[in-house]
């Protein structure tokens, strides 16, 4: 499979990847033959990237941290959570903790596989996308750091709803308020449920607060930032950057990085970036690439360890001549270099 933007997508390709709906029903299944209004209809709602089958690339298999049945059952918890929420609603903690414990489960036995945000984001299901991301990626940092069981569930939970203030309504004039700010109105409807820990509460509290003294909304310094929240902020970052917003267009994932190590030590925490700088891919599976031999390829394979440093399938050169297919290592070729991705 090749991982292309849609752009690049012509009629009478063949889809890679399934496409599902905000509900978990399937939209667009794997193997079906693309046509022109089949890729407007994904363009105009959204979808930036698609997997599509490709006979040089035909047994590359993506490795996935949590399975897609697992993450159609948790989206549609998130989708009856949050209309629960939206309409003043008790949303059900049981049904939550079951499936965040099943969650759990799978990253932890996944806990190696350098994790890949590729799932086709699309307007309707975008929020609750967002909220399983952050909370894969910030459960992986969890892990790294060697959190406890209790720990990472507590995390996990509060990664999920991190923004569960942003379901309410509010006017301009209002929030002009801090006591408004989407953070404040999360932890007052999280601190509510005696089911839960406070700490979950924080999560959504605090993870728009940064080292330097200058987030939101109350300005906390480094150390009076909850370990979760900081996790949580290096997570909900990344996946922002990815998506993008407004007039803002998504990044790739080796920009996004670039942009987040950046912030080391302003607006993300230095210690969590190089734990999260081990649980992403740099350069994700299916994606194509130029080499500093200007040969071009696609990325095949990962290194946990050196995530920028993936093994490259050569396909042609530069110019378009074709290439006696062959797999370069970047681990092993330390003088090679991915010098462009081509998307």
């Amino acid at each position: 499979m090749k991982y292309v933007p849609i752009d690049s997508i012509e009629p009478g390709q063949y889809l890679g990847k399934t496409i599902f709906t905000a509900s978990g029903a399937v939209m667009l299944a794997e193997g079906v033959q693309l046509t022109v209004y089949m890729i407007n209809t994904l363009r105009r709602i959204g979808v930036s990237m698609l997997y599509i089958q490709d006979q040089e690339t035909s047994d590359i298999e993506i490795p996935e941290v949590v399975s897609e049945e697992t993450k159609r059952i948790v989206i549609r918890q998130m989708l009856d959570t949050f209309d629960s929420i939206r309409s003043g609603k008790d949303f059900n903690t049981r049904h939550m903790s079951k499936n965040v414990d099943t969650l759990l489960d799978e990253i932890l036995k996944n806990k190696d596989v350098l994790i890949q945000l590729t799932d086709i984001r699309t307007k309707d299901n975008d929020m609750y996308l967002h909220a399983l991301n952050v909370c894969m990626i910030s459960t992986l940092i969890g892990i790294n750091m060697n959190l406890n069981p209790q720990q990472l569930k507590e995390l996990a939970i509060g990664a999920l709803l991190h923004d569960v203030g942003k379901l309410d309504a509010i006017t301009d004039d209002e929030s002009k308020d801090d006591r408004l700010h989407h953070t404040w109105r999360g932890f007052e409807a999280l601190k509510a449920k005696r089911e839960y820990s406070l700490l979950i509460a924080h999560v959504a509290f605090q993870h728009h607060e940064t080292p330097d003294g200058l987030g939101e909304p109350r300005r906390l310094l480094g150390e009076q930032i909850h370990l979760y929240a900081k996790i949580v902020s290096a997570a909900n970052t990344y996946d922002n950057l990815l998506q993008g917003s407004g007039l803002n267009a998504g990044l790739l994932p080796h920009v996004a990085i670039e942009h987040m190590m950046a912030m080391a030590g302003t607006k993300l925490d230095r210690d969590i970036l190089i734990h999260f700088l081990r649980t992403v891919s740099v350069y994700p599976t299916g994606i194509s690439v130029r080499l500093s031999t200007r040969e071009t390829g696609v990325v095949v394979g990962q290194h946990r360890g050196l995530p920028g440093r993936p093994v490259v399938r050569i396909i042609k050169q530069d110019g378009g001549k074709e290439y006696d297919v062959k797999e370069m290592d970047l681990a092993k070729h330390t003088t090679l270099f991915i010098e462009h991705v081509l998307a």
